[in-house]
This record gives C-alpha cells, structure tokens and sequence, in this order.
C-alpha cells in the first residue's frame, strides 16, 4: 500500500468516526449537544483536524442525514421484501418507516428536520436521499390507483408516515395508537 493509499484510508476512517461520535452524541445528548469542541474532544483530534473533515456542524448533520437515509432505505426494503401482497408490503413498509423514526430519533431529525445543506426534490439531490425516496416508491408506487401519478402518491403516503413519527415524537399523538393509524391508512389504499 502506498504512502497516498494509507493517507487516504486513515482520512476515511477519521471521517467514519467524526460521523459515528457525533450521531452517538445527537441520539444520547441531542444535536444541540453536538459542538465541534465535544466532537474533537472525544474523538481526541484537534478542531482543526475535525475541519478538515467538515466545515461545521451543518456539513456533519449532512453526512449523518446520508448514512441515515441509506440506513432507511435499507430498512424499507428488508422489510417490504418479507412481505406477501401489496397490503402487506405497505404495512410493513410503514412499519418499518416509524419504527426507524422511533428508534433513531436524531438521525431522523439530521434527515427530515435539521439544515445538513443538502438539496432535496432537485437533479443534484445526493443519491442516498434519492435511494431512501426510491425505496418508498418501490412499493408504494404499485398501489397508487389508475390516473394517480405514483411519485405523487408515494410524496403523499410519505407525509402522512412523516406527520405521525413527528406528532407522535412531540407527545402531539399518543403512541399507543400509532397501529391504529398505520391501518388507517393502508386500508384505505385506492387499490391493493
């Protein structure tokens, strides 16, 4: 391995833990707890080594918003793949959605919530954003009913998932009832 390689390498893996550490500390501590001081100081680099990585907080809740949306993406479809019929793969895409919402509330929030400086719904939107949507899509795209455009629907279907993780979260929504919503939605799905 060359000298170039090795560089390049520990850089990689330097990025991995900034990202890491500061996902950690957002789900235990919140984001307002994420300060580049506390990150160099747990990660045992200098401030200006952690700004070699990222040029602040902003681009740091950026690249967890990317990993956590891949992460998503890959829920989503772990779960809709297990699933037999289109109901079912709706429920347990839905499913599957809030209960990534729940479990990892600040990545959620760095993806849905919080300015990472990441384009969303444009051309130069980065693909892991784009995967996430696409993985949503998959499944509900078959479901959307004759005449109702599928990305169209899917935007809908999603804002609903958005709107009870968040309500729920805030204490607006009582999670107990979080199935009953989940059914109300699916069944009254135009076609399944």
């Amino acid at each position: 391995m060359s000298v170039q390689e090795r560089k390049q390498r520990e850089r990689a893996e330097r990025e991995r833990l900034i990202v890491a550490t500061a996902r950690e500390l957002a789900e235990k501590q919140g984001w307002d707890a994420v300060t580049t001081r506390r990150l160099s100081e747990r990660i045992e680099y200098s401030q200006p080594v952690l700004y070699s990585h990222f040029r602040g907080k902003r681009e740091i809740i950026g690249a967890v918003a990317l990993e956590g949306a891949a992460e998503m993406a890959a829920a989503v479809r772990a779960a809709t793949a297990a699933a037999d019929g289109p109901r079912e793969r709706v429920y347990a895409l839905a499913r599957a959605y809030l209960d990534f919402a729940t479990r990892n509330p600040a990545v959620y929030d760095a993806i849905f919530q919080l300015d990472g400086g990441l384009p969303y719904a444009r051309e130069d939107t980065p693909e892991p954003l784009k995967d996430a949507f696409a993985a949503l899509l998959e499944c509900l795209g078959s479901v959307a009913g004759d005449g109702v455009h599928p990305a169209l629907f899917t935007e809908v279907f999603w804002a609903s998932l958005h709107g009870v993780a968040t309500l729920t979260r805030s204490g607006r929504l009582l999670p107990e009832e979080t199935e009953q919503r989940v059914e109300l939605l699916v069944e009254r799905l135009p076609v399944v």
